[in-house]
């Protein structure tokens, strides 16, 4: 049943959403910087400087999808304001009915707008280099760690990112040892970022005769892929770099020649490897990325001027210091430690549902 007053509340609401992501993106500055940067274009000696030029363009296709966005959204919601007033003045079903459709298209319309403001970070935009480790504890861990892997499959394929496996290397009886993955699409490394940590698994082993209940630990780096070689100088000495035979998951396409391979940054201590390209050349220049995306990582977490001074960090993969539980047994949660958010559908989660925890995150941002 259509009740104005709650649809009047509903759409009071949204306008008041809209302002605030208005204001949030400084919309009417942003405007501004747009015609700013379009009247530079039009100067004889724009396209002089080709890379300068093209950070310009580059610059104006994100502002306008920012600011198009914003607008047409925020004349949806006048549009909607004055259909209501409308309905106000005399009843009309056809109306009401098309006014409730359009309310709900609009609210989730404002909830990805919301999300994507949150999303301005430097390197947000750029795709997601993850890895998993599994903690102490052998094939229970190894398991974890695998199923980990499969729920951000899940989600990817889910929300239209694609997987690309970079380096795997086999449980010794279940699960995984490590995987390497690259994330590719729009802002996967500013979804993703929320999801670097520990992350601890409590359930009744399948792997204890004795059924009883066990705790795991997996650990989840995220890294932005660095896309631009300038932005990271790796000095060609510190690096040692060894080559070896590749396999696939499950021990599958083992390659007669070497060419697998493994780069370790001698100052740090920073080891990558990829196995899954088809010559070592490739398999080289995709490892010389990853060491890029975790020297710069960490060289901006420890505020350094350079490369060379930074120093190796260990994560303990242990009790104390999980960002999240999945417990599956005496009960069903999932819960993270940092914003308190959580789900009693644990099984929903591991079979890609990740959203509320990741708009979550970036709302506590």
């Amino acid at each position: 049943m259509f009740d104005i007053e709650i649809v009047l509340r509903q759409v009071k609401n949204l306008k008041e959403r809209i302002i605030d992501i208005g204001k949030s993106l400084d919309i009417i500055n942003l405007e501004k910087e747009l015609l700013n940067l379009e009247k530079q274009t039009k100067e004889q000696e724009f396209w002089n400087n080709t890379e300068n030029s093209t950070k310009i363009l580059s610059t104006i296709t994100n502002i306008k999808k920012k600011t198009i966005n914003y607008r047409n959204i925020e004349n949806e919601v006048n549009t909607i304001a004055e259909m209501l007033e409308l309905l106000s003045e005399e009843s009309d079903i056809d109306l009401e009915n098309e006014l409730s459709k359009n309310i709900s298209e609009l609210e989730n319309k404002i909830d990805d707008l919301e999300i994507s403001t949150l999303l301005s970070e430097k390197y947000d935009e750029n795709n997601a280099i993850i890895t998993i480790h599994p903690g102490a504890g052998g094939t229970e861990a190894q398991d974890w760690a695998e199923m980990i892997y499969r729920m951000y499959t899940r989600w990817a394929n889910d929300n239209g990112f694609k997987i690309e496996e970079i380096d795997y290397l086999d449980g010794e009886e279940a699960g995984l040892k490590s995987v390497t993955f690259l994330v590719q699409g729009s802002y996967a490394y500013g979804y993703l970022k929320s999801e670097h940590g520990v992350h601890r698994l409590v359930r009744i082993s399948p792997f204890d005769s004795g059924g009883r209940r066990h705790t795991s630990f997996a650990s989840v780096e995220v890294l932005p892929e660095i896309k631009d070689d300038n932005e990271v100088y790796i000095n060609p000495d510190d690096i040692k770099m060894d080559v070896y035979r590749a396999s696939g998951a499950g021990g599958q396409h083992i390659n007669k020649t070497s060419s697998a391979v493994r780069l370790t940054h001698i100052p740090t201590g920073i080891i990558v490897a990829c196995q899954t390209e088809r010559s070592q050349f490739q398999n080289r220049d995709t490892a010389m990325k990853m060491l890029k995306s975790k020297l710069l990582s960490l060289k901006e977490k420890n505020n350094k001027e350079t490369i060379d001074d930074l120093k190796g960090i260990q994560m303990d993969i242990a009790w104390g210091s999980q960002i999240r539980s999945y417990v599956f047994c005496p009960y069903t949660l999932v819960k993270d430690h940092r914003t308190n958010y959580e789900v009693g559908d644990v099984q929903g989660v591991m079979d890609g549902n990740l959203n509320g925890f990741i708009f979550s995150y970036l709302k506590s941002l």
